[in-house]
């Protein structure tokens, strides 16, 4: 069924210390990340780099979350259309952001490190080439600016 779909958040700042934004380093940048009927809320801040909570998520990581979530999940349901059984799938996304000196900056790439984890080695090889059609359906990927690399590893269940 195609259409257009809709999604709201709503962000609550919590980093006013008294003195609201009177200075760079007057406010902290917490905040929490909110959707109506969502079980969780994400508190977020900035990167510690730009004096943000280290425990806190920043949106540099979620971007690459958002990401590696889109592939896992098209990649699921590709395999299931070309009847490859997935019994496990983990990823080791990591991103690339470079400051332009203006006080901005761009992802230049980011990279998903799937391993799947096949049924039976009669897959592997067709599991190993469904990233790519995965990729293609991903609609986070399809809606940034930057490269999204795809370095992955298929392992047949029970092998080592």
């Amino acid at each position: 069924m195609l259409g257009t779909h809709h999604y709201e958040v709503a962000i609550d700042w919590q980093g006013d210390q008294g003195t609201g934004t009177s200075g760079y380093r007057d406010y902290r940048r917490r905040h929490v990340v909110r959707a109506a009927g969502k079980e969780h809320d994400i508190q977020g801040s900035s990167d510690r780099t730009f004096h943000g909570d280290r425990e806190r998520w920043n949106p540099e990581e979620l971007l690459i979350a958002a990401l590696a979530q889109c592939h896992m999940l098209s990649y699921l349901h590709v395999a299931t259309n070309h009847g490859v059984i997935v019994r496990g799938y983990a990823d080791a996304a990591s991103g690339t952001m470079v400051e332009d000196g203006r006080g901005g900056g761009a992802f230049t790439e980011v990279v998903l490190r799937p391993t799947v984890v096949v049924a039976d080695a009669s897959m592997a090889g067709l599991a190993a080439e469904l990233h790519a059609e995965a990729s293609e359906k991903c609609f986070i990927a399809a809606s940034v600016a930057f490269p999204v690399r795809h370095e992955a590893t298929v392992v047949v269940l029970g092998e080592d």
